[in-house]
C-alpha cells in the first residue's frame, strides 16, 4: 500500500475513534441528566446512582486510557455546565478522577474482573467526594457517611458491570474497535 493509502486509513481510524468518543460523551451526559430526574431516598446529601459511569466502564473496555479519561473529563465539564455549577464540578471531578485512575490501575494489573474493577470504582468515587466535602467543610465528620455510601458505591458498581457486559455483548461489532469485546473476554475482564 502506498503512503497516501496508509495516511488515509490512519485518518479514517482517527475519525472513527473521535466519533466513538463523542458518542460516548453524549450518551454519558444524557444518562447524567436523566439520572437527575430519578428520585432517591435520602442516603446522603447529593447521593446519586452514578448511571453515567456505565459509559466509563464501556470506554475502559473499548478505548485507550487517554481517550477514556478525555471522555470522563468532558462529561464532567459539560454536566457541571448544564446541571450544577462549580460545586458540582469539584465533587464530580474528584470522584470521577479518583474512580477512573483506580479502575485503570486495577485493569492494568489484569488480575481483576470487570466486577471488581467497577465495584472499586464506585467505592473510590464516593470516598473521593466525601474527602472533598470534608475538606470544604473543614470537618472529617462527613466520613461518617462512608459506611452507608461505600457499600452503595460497591453495589452500584457491580450492577453497572452487569449492564456494561450485556451492552457490549449486544453491540454490533462495527461500533467497537477491532476485537474489543473478544479481547476483554480473553483477558478475563469481561
Amino acid at each position: 500500500m502506498n503512503t497516501i493509502g496508509k495516511n488515509r486509513m490512519q485518518r479514517e481510524s482517527a475519525t472513527r475513534r473521535l466519533v466513538r468518543a463523542a458518542l460516548l460523551v453524549a450518551l454519558s451526559l444524557s444518562l447524567f441528566l436523566l439520572e437527575g430526574l430519578i428520585p432517591l431516598p435520602f442516603l446522603a446529601p447529593g447521593a446519586k446512582l452514578g448511571i453515567a459511569n456505565l459509559v466509563t466502564l464501556i470506554a475502559i473496555l473499548t478505548m485507550p486510557a487517554r481517550t477514556t479519561a478525555l471522555i470522563v473529563l468532558t462529561r464532567i465539564a459539560l454536566a457541571s455546565f448544564f446541571g450544577g455549577g462549580p460545586t458540582v464540578f469539584l465533587y464530580s471531578l474528584a470522584g470521577g478522577t479518583v474512580s477512573l485512575l483506580g479502575m485503570l490501575a486495577l485493569k492494568k494489573t489484569r488480575a481483576f474482573s470487570l466486577f471488581a474493577i467497577s465495584a472499586a470504582g464506585g467505592f473510590l468515587h464516593n470516598a473521593a467526594q466525601l474527602a472533598v466535602g470534608a475538606a470544604a467543610a473543614s470537618t472529617p465528620a462527613l466520613f461518617s457517611y462512608l459506611p452507608i455510601l461505600g457499600p452503595c458505591g460497591i453495589l452500584t458498581g457491580l450492577l453497572l458491570a452487569v449492564c456494561a457486559l450485556r451492552i457490549l455483548a449486544r453491540l454490533p461489532h462495527a461500533l467497537l474497535p477491532m476485537g474489543a469485546g473478544d479481547r476483554a473476554k480473553q483477558k478475563g475482564i469481561a
